[in-house]
């Protein structure tokens, strides 16, 4: 029998993921892979995804958020985020600083989001920003549960309490900034949205 993964509450994992090592986390959307941006290669090398799908930006503050994305969005992104955050909604903002080489190698834009989930909201409070991506290997299926997920990553520390809330199992939203007032929706997900607004 495998042996099941520790299960740490915020503070320890916290102190974990401080140190580089990538846990399993409770969304409000699919059950989602954690790691300082810092250490964001582990996500790929984890999920064998390819380096040019980017990763996303998790936190439990706005004004962390978008320390990573460039002024001139600020206001449209606060806007979106005081509507549907904490919420299944991802923002692609244009990004300015280190991150954006850590989250989406040559890219030139971030994915940020708050997940309505309290204990992982906890969480990213206690660290601070975490790069994210579904719990699962590339081309399969996302985990719906901590079990699910302990299968797949059985190494991975898990975000405790257990149970936990029971995901959607929907994806976010992914909706681009084209400029001011102008949104394209790239995926539709959990939070509906006219294709562009």
């Amino acid at each position: 029998m495998t042996p099941s993964p520790p299960v740490l509450d915020a503070v320890s994992l916290a102190s974990l993921l401080r140190n580089g090592q990538a846990a399993a986390i409770p969304t409000d959307t699919v059950v989602g892979l954690a790691v300082r941006p810092e250490h964001s290669r582990q996500i790929w090398l984890l999920k064998r995804r390819p380096a040019d799908k980017p990763l996303i930006l998790m936190g439990g503050d706005v004004d962390v958020l978008l320390e990573g994305v460039e002024e001139c969005c600020h206001v449209d992104a606060r806007s979106l985020a005081e509507r549907f955050w904490p919420g299944a909604l991802t923002l692609v903002l244009p990004a300015r600083g280190p991150i954006v080489d850590l989250l989406n190698p040559g890219g030139s834009s971030l994915g940020i989001r708050i997940p309505a989930c309290p204990p992982t909201c906890a969480l990213l409070k206690t660290v601070g920003p975490l790069a994210t991506s579904s719990a699962n290997l590339s081309g399969q299926s996302a985990a719906g549960s901590a079990e699910e997920a302990a299968v797949m990553f059985p190494a991975l520390p898990q975000l405790g309490p257990q149970p936990w809330p029971k995901p959607s199992g929907l994806a976010s939203t992914v909706a681009q900034w084209c400029g001011s007032g102008s949104w394209q929706v790239l995926r539709q997900g959990a939070v509906m949205l006219p294709e562009r607004f």
